[in-house]
């Protein structure tokens, strides 16, 4: 066993190493220590102090609770409606900080001008939106951008995203989601990047980068701001149902959900929003360990912390809170900043300042949050934006990127007998299932107005276009499996579709789940293709004919018992506006795919949670020991697991080199590190991508440590014939983990770290590190 006395500790910050005999308590507080606070709660010399503090001078208290205050637009009336008398009102009064849900050059300009021009103080509101994959261009979402393995896919994404956004009047999105999950029943998988906290933190800062620009460049007219979400533990919450609750350790919170956050902010997220759920029995809205110990004192974060809907107010039904003002006051002082539609501060804040419930001081440290972020955002300079340059859809060059991202994010699960790719040649193609002839790919979280002008691009026409010769017939079968849907059980169309197959060479099935069946409040017990959908596959395997499955969906799905039957499954997610265009590039090999599983695929319901990067138990699998870990009924694998994918070529990757097979624990605390490489050959006859994959293993730790965990990969294009190395750095960072600790202590113990290479998680190639 190893001794664990001799180690290395680091701070929660992450950064300077300190020896082991200092407390971690002093380390963290030493090492997050920040200029004496003044006022406004901020530290001096930070940007634009003297324009907020000047402005702090001025500001009533009721104009200082209403920057706090974000409100609802309505989604089908301008200026003048109904639905918004509210928010105009506030803004008119001074007492408005924020309006979510409206955009549009001409709307956002003609609200932004009652705040410049008829308030008080003219103090401009900042506008945000859920951009989450897309504002006119819809991209892959994602869920799917993370199988690409290839962070400028979400970079992309984002840029496109930003620019179309803010000529629309939008300063804000709320993205990027970095809620890692093993629950693919939740719907909010499809938002994230899956189950691995590495891969989830370098597809947040891509975000982040691409929304933002260098540094805090969110100024600029082409970028906004970005927000982290949901600060945290979203993707814990027990049986996968929206807004349940969360009860794990602070290693737990430190190792899997709190890395992706820190990454967002080392990029410079501007924002972050609190999450719905409990931490430790705590709700996120009123959680003073994460909101203010982690996150503003441990990690020094000195942007806004906003609610998400109205969870303020639920507090109260979480039994946290007995009512309004004691979830405003528990909220503010926990360290929320700015209120999401509910108004209990907007409504107590005077009260509970006036009975020194909250401070004065955390009021104006809040309000001074909310204004230096308008001043970065470039909004008291330009509250406005040019009408008449105006983006007003997708321009040819952002629909290209989103064909070649989808594309790129695309996982080929199974391929035998060499189906795929298609031949542009053959004669006849049917195309059949619910969504060959859908417009409806465009995936969850989609404005709705970007969904009603620009639906996705039709399988079924895109498969025309690339086999222009063919004769191509199309056939529903069933229906898609809508949850209340009459026709969810449905198998009249059936036969229809087997003669459509029999007719053809080769048959295109495309099955899956509606985009409504994923995202928020859209929790399945069931993850199978949904209704009479897998009738339908096995109806076609019974002809004998040719066929492929093509997956549209925004979780992992079980495949029953009809993958057994079907010689070829390709993974397409809900592939955005460019969806059939994308599908057909990797169909007929235009495309060779090279995405891989950012989450695992259950065999069952029954076997979640199922994840590559879980702990041992005492008692490990064995399969000739009854009294082992493991269920009777089930191999102890998923279907597919993490980092799973395959190609139209063949790739070897080579053994692993170590540049040394040892380190010493001092050098490592001193920013020392190692280099993995690799030789990776493209064996086969065509040009390809193969992502290469490095995992860690640590021996023994005094907090047993998963049996694996990604900490490096690298997406590369070979041709056929050619080879290149691959290195990967390794340092404390990788070797390391959190303990219980809640100051925050990072250890880096002695001992052996067994290092394996591959092409996915079940990668077998390793070397062995030891640490001394």
């Amino acid at each position: 066993m190893r001794d664990v006395r001799r180690r290395t500790l680091l701070t929660a910050m992450g950064g300077t190493a300190v020896a082991g005999g200092v407390p971690a308590a002093e380390a963290a507080e030493a090492a997050t220590a920040s200029p004496v606070p003044d006022r406004a709660g901020r530290g001096r010399g930070t940007p634009y102090d003297r324009e907020v503090r000047r402005l702090l001078d001025r500001m009533t208290v009721e104009e200082k609770l209403g920057q706090l205050q974000q409100l609802a637009w309505s989604w089908d009336t301008g200026p003048g409606g109904g639905g918004t008398k509210e928010a105009e009102d506030a803004a008119r009064a001074g007492r408005l900080g924020s309006v979510f849900s409206i955009f549009g050059a001409r709307s956002s300009n003609a609200l932004q001008r009652l705040a410049v021009e008829e308030s008080r103080l003219g103090i401009p509101l900042l506008f945000g939106l859920d951009v989450i994959h897309g504002f006119w261009t819809t991209f892959p979402i994602p869920l799917a951008q993370a199988a690409s393995f290839d962070p400028d896919v979400a970079r992309k994404d984002a840029e496109v995203s930003a620019k179309e956004a803010r000529s629309n009047g939008v300063h804000w999105a709320f993205s990027p989601m970095m809620d890692v999950t093993r629950e693919p029943r939740w719907g909010r998988v499809a938002e994230g990047s899956g189950e691995d906290p590495y891969l989830t933190s370098v597809f947040a800062a891509a975000k982040v980068e691409g929304y933002q620009g260098p540094g805090r460049g969110y100024g600029a007219g082409d970028r906004v701001a970005a927000c982290a979400k949901h600060f945290v533990a979203y993707g814990g919450a027990e049986g996968g149902r929206d807004y349940n609750t969360v009860d794990v350790s602070e290693s737990r919170l430190r190792n899997l959900y709190l890395p992706p956050f820190r990454a967002a902010l080392d990029a410079g997220a501007a924002t972050v929003m609190a999450s719905f759920n409990t931490v430790g029995g705590v709700p996120a809205h009123g959680n003073t360990h994460t909101l203010t110990g982690i996150l503003k004192e441990q990690w020094g974060f000195d942007g806004v912390v906003v609610s998400d809907w109205t969870g303020v107010r639920e507090l109260v039904a979480h039994g946290f809170a007995e009512d309004g003002a004691a979830a405003a006051r528990l909220s503010l002082n926990a360290g929320v900043d700015m209120e999401m539609v509910s108004t209990t501060l907007r409504e107590h804040g005077r009260k509970l300042l006036r009975g020194g419930r909250i401070s004065e001081r955390r009021l104006d440290d809040a309000v001074a949050r909310v204004l230096r972020l308008k001043f970065a955002l470039g909004l008291f300079e330009s509250p406005y934006v040019d009408e008449d340059a105006a983006i007003g859809g997708p321009t040819v060059a952002a629909r290209e990127a989103a064909r070649e991202t989808a594309a790129r994010s695309m996982v080929l699960l199974k391929n035998e007998r060499g189906i795929l790719p298609l031949r542009t040649s053959a004669r006849s193609i049917a195309v059949v299932g619910p969504f060959g002839n859908s417009g409806d790919l465009l995936g969850t979280w989609v404005v709705p107005a970007a969904a009603e002008k620009y639906p996705s691009v039709k399988v079924l026409d895109a498969v025309r276009r690339a086999a222009p010769h063919a004769k191509v017939t199309y056939a529903r079968g069933v229906g898609p499996g809508s949850p209340g849907s009459p026709e969810s059980g449905d198998t009249g169309g059936i036969p229809a579709a087997v003669a459509a197959a029999k007719a053809a060479d080769v048959t295109v099935v495309v099955v899956g789940e509606p985009p409504a069946m994923s995202g928020e409040a859209a929790a399945r017990s069931d993850i199978g293709l949904p209704g009479a959908q897998e009738r339908l596959v096995r109806a076609i395997a019974r002809t004998g004919k040719p066929f492929v499955v093509v997956l549209v969906n925004g979780r992992p799905l079980t495949t029953g018992g009809w993958l057994a039957r079907t010689p070829a499954v390709l993974e397409a997610w809900h592939p955005g506006v460019e969806a059939g265009n994308a599908i057909a590039d990797v169909l007929f090999g235009k495309v060779n795919p090279g995405g891989k599983l950012p989450v695992s695929f259950p065999r069952t319901v029954g076997q979640l949670p199922v994840h590559y990067n879980h702990e041992s138990t005492g008692r490990p699998y064995d399969a000739g020991n009854k009294y082992s870990s493991k269920y009777l009924d089930l191999p102890p694998d998923p279907q597919f697991p993490f980092g799973h994918g395959l190609s139209y070529t063949a790739f070897e990757i080579g053994a692993p080199k170590l540049s040394r097979t040892s380190v010493p624990a001092g050098a490592l605390r001193a920013g020392d590190t190692l280099e993995v490489s690799v030789t990776v050959s493209n064996t086969g006859d065509r040009e390809g991508d193969e992502v290469v994959q490095l995992y860690v293993h640590d021996l023994a730790a005094s907090i047993p440590q998963p049996v694996r965990k990604l900490r490096g990969f690298r997406r590369v294009t070979l041709g056929a014939g050619r080879s290149t190395v691959v290195r990967f750095r390794v340092g404390a960072e990788d070797l390391g983990f959190w303990t219980n600790d809640p100051h925050g202590e990072f250890l880096v113990e002695e001992g052996r770290f067994d290092l394996y290479v591959g092409n996915s998680s079940t990668a077998t190639a390793k070397r062995t590190l030891t640490v001394t």
